[in-house]
């Protein structure tokens, strides 16, 4: 965690410790992960909307837990534009059934709870998120963040020293001999995220 944000967290703590979403901000003590992703209209924190949050369990730093899975369509942004869906793949009728960002928030909170967060470049995510609840709750999410490329780095470095790593998400799961499910699906990046987690801390890939 960024010094800032470990202070800004450290200043939220002491803010809303004691109100309604206290339990966020306590130490986590269980056994699981949360992989999460979010698709945007852009990749420009200031300008971008978020269309759709994927999230799913590991349990145990190795059971991907397909049973226990978030998957939120939100409603299509006033300014949703068609040309950003090559972007997204996300068409504005695919969003015709979404819930508002009140909602989506309170249904995210509600299952990620105080775990850990992984993603793959997860500190974009987790600011789009922040945006959006700042302005409701008054706080940012306090949660631990686990960076899959920064773990696939360190692991490879170890490995094999003095070499380039290439950290692109297509070729981290090729060279972990992965499907690539759904790809630029919120959903389907998050399970694709937690595959090469548990892959590369223990070498397997259950999935529950």
């Amino acid at each position: 965690m960024s010094l800032f944000r470990s202070l800004r967290v450290w200043r939220e703590r002491r803010q809303h410790g004691d109100g309604p979403f206290a339990a966020l901000f306590e130490p986590y003590e269980g056994d699981e992960i949360v992989s999460l992703d979010c698709e945007t209209t852009s990749l420009n924190v200031a300008e971008a909307e978020i269309l759709t949050i994927g999230a799913v369990k590991i349990r145990k730093q190795r059971r991907v837990m397909l049973s226990d899975r978030l998957d939120i369509k939100l409603k299509a942004p006033a300014n949703f534009r068609r040309e950003s869906v090559p972007i997204h793949k996300i068409r504005a009728m695919d969003l015709a059934d979404g819930v508002d960002m009140h909602e989506a928030l309170q249904m995210l909170l509600a299952y990620i709870g105080n775990r850990p967060l992984l993603g793959y470049y997860v500190n974009f995510d987790l600011r789009m998120l922040d945006k959006y609840m700042r302005p409701q709750f008054g706080f940012g999410l306090p949660n631990k963040a686990i960076e899959l490329s920064e773990v696939y780095n360190n692991i490879i470095k170890w490995r094999y020293p003095g070499g380039h790593v290439d950290l692109r998400f297509d070729t981290i799961a090729s060279k972990l001999d992965l499907p690539i499910i759904e790809r630029h699906t919120a959903l389907g990046d998050a399970i694709t995220v937690a595959l090469m987690y548990v892959r590369l801390t223990q070498g397997d890939c259950g999935v529950l």
